[in-house]
């Protein structure tokens, strides 16, 4: 990392935290994953974790879900299919009012998907002032969950955008919080946020950043990745944090 890195990001977590204790309710959504075995929390998790634990001690409903251990069914690309854009047309609403209170969700793979848990994200993140998405760099790209999230959630868009309906998530703002090792995060980043601008969400600037480790792009070495992992923790946690005893989705 360069000289001064470490104290930005410092103070922009420090910043974000102080934004977030003035909302009501915040949903945190993390992408990053691990095999269910394995005892180690991704980075950006563990950080959201550290967040939602010092939400809730202010007093802030701050609801955290772990999106790998959703059940999500990847888009069916009905937004671009030969009868033309079907995605997040009224028909498409899913009709159990306990998944669909809002009556916004309106994603077909909601329906053709009994298993589908997409409506346990957009359930709370309609009655939310802000949602924040933490993911991680992959080859250049977020990662596939993020990925995978942000493609069945283009209804949203197209009911605006296409369909000329209300943009339903005008009234809230958004984050995203980006940790990556040595290639392309600033771009990935940049990309995704404009991904949410087009979405509707009020992209807040005090709520976005990316963390990269390293920026040369040829450092492979496993030395590397153990330093990172030490250099993000000594920016962003403190000793001993991470998951909440007893955590599961949607309960953080």
């Amino acid at each position: 990392m360069e000289p001064g890195d470490a104290q930005k990001s410092k103070e922009q977590l420090k910043n974000a935290i102080h934004h977030l204790k003035t909302k009501r309710k915040v949903l945190l959504l993390t992408t990053s994953n691990r095999w269910e075995g394995q005892e180690e929390t991704p980075k950006s998790t563990r950080l959201a974790y550290k967040i939602a634990g010092e939400l809730r001690r202010s007093g802030v409903e701050a609801m955290l879900i772990e999106v790998p251990k959703l059940t999500i069914h990847p888009c069916e690309g009905n937004v671009s299919d030969a009868g033309g854009n079907s995605c997040g047309q009224k028909k498409a609403a899913l009709k159990d009012k306990s998944k669909n209170p809002s009556g916004h969700h309106r994603c077909w793979a909601s329906i053709n998907n009994a298993d589908d848990e997409l409506f346990r994200i957009t359930r709370e993140m309609f009655t939310s002032d802000c949602v924040v998405f933490f993911a991680s760099v992959r080859w250049g790209a977020l990662n596939s969950y993020y990925q995978k999230l942000i493609e069945r959630l283009t209804w949203i868009e197209n009911m605006h955008s296409t369909l000329k309906e209300e943009n339903i998530v005008a009234g809230i703002e958004a984050g995203l919080i980006v940790i990556g090792q040595n290639w392309n995060g600033k771009n990935a980043f940049e990309t995704q946020k404009k991904v949410l601008q087009y979405f509707g969400f009020q992209v807040n600037p005090k709520l976005c950043w990316n963390w990269q480790y390293t920026q040369n792009a040829e450092d492979e070495t496993n030395e590397s990745y153990l330093q990172a992992a030490k250099e993000f923790g000594s920016i962003f946690l403190e000793e001993g944090s991470g998951p909440a005893p007893n955590s599961s989705p949607g309960t953080g």
